[in-house]
């Protein structure tokens, strides 16, 4: 990518249904699925392993209206993968489409600071329902058999851990120093008077209420952490009132690891 892409970090993504489908990682698999005749060499060229291709070409092929890869049988090389003449045309799209975005970056950036920049765009390319969004570096990443561990740091002593798919940790690129923000719905956040209450969840934020708002069966709680960082949590009026939740009150914001979705710019 040219220098300004590379200073401001970004990339394409295209989504279908509001799930991922293309991005540079996957039009980069699809590009030596085409050179190779085969994911399993695709895969070993990018650097993934053979199942993480597999499921990414399986799940642009689930979204896409026509299929990008087809298996092939037979043959001089007992048969193979073979990239569609869709397929092709996706890929030449995309790439055509990346050029257009690196001049874009290129003029933007000419126009004022690149980071005021940065800082914007993350702003205008964040959409979701989440309420909570809370972007760190992260700090570690340990795979397991399918799923991963993945440790973001938050600043000011906070950590957020997330449990996520080892897919997941591929296509987001997700390595020791690299900026993403934690994702949570406010319906996943349990709130505790405890500091120290003896449950599994190992995500336990301190802070202190700042706001609550009551509403016929829930109420909605605005926890303020270190760093003046807001997390917000929906409990039940009857939590509300029984571990009198108030303005000033100290409490713990508790969220499993697998309710935390990761996402990076």
């Amino acid at each position: 990518m040219s220098s300004a892409a590379n200073e401001l970090g970004y990339e394409i993504r295209l989504n279908l249904q509001d799930q991922n489908f293309l991005g540079d990682r996957r039009v980069a698999l699809l590009e030596q699925i085409d050179t190779t005749g085969s994911i399993s060499r695709a895969a070993k060229a990018m650097g993934m392993s053979y199942k993480a291709a597999w499921d990414a070409v399986d799940a642009m092929n689930n979204l896409s209206s026509k299929p990008l890869v087809i298996r092939v049988a037979g043959g001089a090389k007992g048969g193979g993968s073979e990239v569609t003449r869709y397929g092709r045309g996706l890929i030449a799209a995309y790439r055509t489409l990346q050029k257009e975005h690196e001049l874009a970056l290129q003029r933007f950036q000419s126009l004022g600071n690149a980071a005021d920049l940065k800082q914007l765009m993350e702003i205008l390319a964040m959409k979701t329902t989440a309420r909570n969004q809370l972007r760190g570096t992260v700090k570690s990443v340990k795979r397991g058999a399918v799923n991963g561990d993945v440790i973001l740091d938050i600043g000011d002593g906070m950590e957020i851990f997330a449990n996520i798919t080892n897919e997941s940790i591929d296509e987001l690129g997700l390595k020791p120093g690299r900026e993403a923000v934690a994702i949570i719905k406010a319906s996943f956040v349990t709130l505790s008077p405890d500091r120290e209450v003896k449950v599994s969840t190992r995500n336990r934020l301190w802070g202190a209420i700042i706001k609550t708002t009551p509403g016929a069966v829930n109420s909605e709680v605005k926890v303020e952490l270190p760093g003046s960082r807001v997390i917000t949590a929906v409990i039940t009026n009857e939590s509300l009132d029984e571990f009198d939740f108030t303005e000033g009150s100290e409490c713990c914001a508790l969220i499993k690891a697998s309710h935390v979705i990761l996402a990076v710019h």
